[in-house]
């Protein structure tokens, strides 16, 4: 949950950025631009890996730069959920915005850290101790 926390203040400072660096993107107060980063946290964690799901020829077509599209359309469905107090001019206002969003939680990963590892835990019988397999 801390890291949720972190990530989405990340986030907030990204969009606060893009609102300062990207014309077009406005938001009306502090309160929503919190509450579209941990909007776009949940959309990103909830919804993202669906669509990175579907279009992944796409992706794979253009080399990878078709997620940025996805990024742009993650803001752009954030900004619709808040329309009146957090707009988006337009799709090239949504991809700018993306990008900076996207550095700032590049850079804010650095000062975090990696994300957490899963572990697995296998037990072999009942008389012997379980072994503990780490992975990603």
């Amino acid at each position: 949950m801390t890291r949720f926390l972190l990530r989405a203040a990340v986030a907030a400072l990204g969009l606060w950025l893009a609102s300062r660096w990207v014309d077009g993107i406005h938001f009306a107060d502090q309160g929503t631009l919190v509450i579209a980063a941990l909007l776009l946290g949940l959309v990103n964690a909830l919804l993202r890996p669906l669509i990175v799901l579907l279009t992944l020829p796409l992706t794979v077509l253009s080399l990878g730069l078709f997620m940025f599209v996805i990024n742009a359309l993650m803001l752009e469905l954030v900004a619709a959920l808040l329309e009146p107090r957090f707009s988006l001019s337009g799709f090239r206002a949504a991809l700018l915005g993306a990008i900076v969003v996207g550095l700032a939680g590049v850079v804010g990963s650095w000062f975090i850290g990696p994300r957490p590892r899963v572990a697995v835990i296998v037990s072999r019988g009942a008389g012997a101790p379980p072994s503990d397999t780490t992975g990603t």
